[in-house]
């Protein structure tokens, strides 16, 4: 597979073996496209949090006779953990943060017993639940990546891709945001950190 908004034709012999090129692979339960993208990685995610929610719905999500604890701890084991797989190398635009926290409200609201009908506030639902948002999880984690990729010895893979310029013609217009400008601006947002 080869990064890059046009499609490039490469071939690759590994042991005098032909390796066929690909669009998109699975490595370690996460997509990778040749766009370099996560949209189809984070549709991904909340189809399986959705298959999660369909098969829990009848037997946990909507049983009167478990607590709210008990469906929260579920939430907290199952549900995120599946959604977030992955999510210290996203970049969040709107778009991906606005599909994420529709995914967390989802189950939210009915763990409160509540619809979209009810007109009532996500963050309302959160303080009641007494849970900080998933973005905010999101971001901490993110962090956190940064933080070990800073503290890394030299030489290892991570660092030298995080450190990484690459070479060549850019496209016309504006550039995506990468990783690094991403974390850059998070770290100066939440922590006082310079980019």
């Amino acid at each position: 597979m080869v990064l890059n908004r046009k499609k490039v034709a490469c071939t690759l012999y590994v042991g005098g073996e032909l390796l066929p090129q690909v669009e998109e692979f699975k490595y370690l339960g996460v997509l990778f496209t040749s766009e370099g993208r996560i949209d189809r990685e984070i549709d991904r995610r909340i189809g399986a949090v959705a298959a999660v929610m369909r098969s829990m719905y009848q037997s946990v999500v909507v049983k009167k006779e478990l607590s709210q604890k008990a469906k929260l701890s579920i939430y907290q084991s199952i549900y995120i953990p599946t959604l977030t797989y992955g999510h210290e190398l996203w970049v969040m635009t709107e778009r991906v943060g606005s599909r994420i926290q529709a995914a967390e409200m989802s189950f939210l609201r009915r763990v409160a017993g509540r619809s979209l009908k009810d007109r009532v506030r996500s963050s309302i639902t959160r303080e009641e639940l007494r849970l900080e948002p998933l973005l905010l999880h999101i971001e901490r984690g993110q962090l956190r990546w940064l933080g070990h990729l800073f503290r890394m010895p030299p030489g290892r893979l991570p660092g030298k891709v995080f450190w990484a310029c690459a070479t060549g013609k850019r496209p016309r217009g504006r550039p995506r945001t990468r990783w690094r400008d991403y974390v850059s601006r998070l770290a100066w947002e939440r922590l006082g950190l310079p980019p």
